[in-house]
């Protein structure tokens, strides 16, 4: 039946992602094909890629990740398409879950998965992450990358989604200045984000939310029973969400003085 099945595109993109981005490809080389839109890494992924023998690598300019998914998206050739962060392994039990799924007849068209975060190499088993999940495959045919969102990106679906049992393993922690530099150019598209939907600065939202997000992570989402880990993924998480107020307060203060600028 596995021989039967319908073939897959693997879809990855990369930004400086050398010391991550080999063992990803290493664990999706069962598909049939895999795309890596590259926006123009400077430590070695683009040369890497470009020497990898399984790899289609195209470079474009990082606009927003909607954006950037929503190019890769269109250069998969099958309509099975399994979308992966550069940070992400796909396990041996989720690799046959996903060749069993597709070899099958069914009316699903999408798969959420679930993750296991990775602190280097420790699990975080807690912290807000443990009932994470996305859409990680899905039918090209039948789903699109919603246009109302710039940063985690959502996909809008044609048909019916279903849960796929194994996890996707997401090294999401590096060490501390790459992801408080991941979680504050969050914080910044999200401002973008919030900006263009005409929402509106207050510090009152700014100092509850920030505050909520971490008391949520780390308190009612047990982030302290990940120890210290727990704390520093739970701090920098808030830490976005001060950064999306203070770049909203930017923008609107850009935005104004343009204004007078332009008055007569």
């Amino acid at each position: 039946m596995m021989c039967n099945r319908e073939k897959i595109t693997a879809l990855i993109i990369t930004y400086n992602e050398i010391g991550y981005i080999e063992k990803c490809l290493e664990s999706v080389s069962f598909v049939d094909e895999i795309i890596v839109v590259d926006s123009f890494s400077t430590d070695g992924t683009y040369e890497y890629l470009l020497k990898h023998h399984k790899v289609k690598v195209i470079q474009n300019p990082f606009e927003n990740f909607t954006a950037q998914k929503s190019f890769a998206l269109k250069q998969a050739t099958h309509d099975w398409v399994l979308f992966l962060d550069a940070d992400e392994i796909v396990p041996t039990p989720l690799k046959n879950e996903i060749l069993e799924t597709v070899s099958k007849q069914t009316e699903i068209v999408a798969y959420w998965f679930f993750r296991q975060f990775m602190f280097q190499n420790e699990k975080l088993r807690f912290s807000g992450w443990q009932t994470d999940k996305n859409y990680r495959l899905f039918r090209k045919s039948k789903a699109k990358f919603s246009d109302r969102r710039i940063v985690h990106e959502t996909l809008d679906v044609e048909g019916t989604s279903g849960i796929l049992n194994e996890k996707l393993t997401h090294y999401c922690y590096k060490n501390y200045e790459d992801y408080k530099s991941k979680m504050l150019n969050y914080g910044r598209l999200k401002a973008i984000e919030c900006f263009y939907r005409e929402r509106k600065f207050n510090y009152a939202a700014m100092y509850l939310k920030t505050g909520w997000k971490f008391f949520n992570h780390y308190v009612l989402r047990l982030g302290f029973l990940d120890g210290k880990k727990g704390y520093v993924i739970c701090y920098l998480n808030a830490l976005g969400v001060l950064e999306r107020f203070r770049e909203l307060k930017r923008l609107e203060q850009k935005n104004e003085l343009a204004y007078y600028l332009v008055m007569p």
